[in-house]
């Protein structure tokens, strides 16, 4: 049961003002379903001014919304390019949802997804392939429907 010395002994919570800036690479706060680019579930995010150079790996979902030059493995989990990523990498996850720019193969257990302004530039091979109108796409397609979504890569 609730009592006036719980309360006082809680210290109060901190005012939004006061809370400390979210860091470029840490978990997402709870989706809010207005943006098309927001993770559908928790995992990592590098923030717009993120640049690596090097290997990316994980095994967890990612966001990434700045520039990655090397290799990217999410070993069975979701990698989501941001609208204004830029992507100069040989990715292998489970899916991979393009809203941004990807220069490399693509190897994903589940599905692509090129959405309207998104762009992949190398080859593409997963289960399942999806390009939306306004999407660009150039290289190669094998759609192997066996691969399972559920294993590791």
């Amino acid at each position: 049961m609730w009592s006036k010395q719980q309360a006082a002994a809680e210290p109060p919570a901190a005012s939004p003002s006061a809370a400390p800036s979210t860091p470029a690479v840490g978990f997402n706060q709870p989706s809010t379903g207005k943006s098309s680019s927001a993770p559908a579930r928790g995992g990592a995010r590098l923030g717009a001014s993120i640049q690596i150079k090097g290997e990316v790996t994980g095994s967890e979902d990612l966001q990434i919304d700045g520039i990655v030059e090397g290799p990217i493995r999410i070993k069975g989990h979701e990698l989501r390019v941001g609208p204004a990523a830029q992507l100069t990498s040989e990715i292998h996850a489970g899916d991979v949802v393009a809203f941004g720019k990807i220069m490399g193969n693509v190897h994903a257990r589940g599905r692509v997804d090129i959405r309207k302004d998104g762009s992949i530039t190398g080859d593409i091979s997963s289960a399942r392939i999806s390009i939306e109108d306004g999407a660009y796409f150039k290289g190669r397609i094998e759609i192997d429907p066996t691969k399972s979504p559920a294993g590791d890569l």
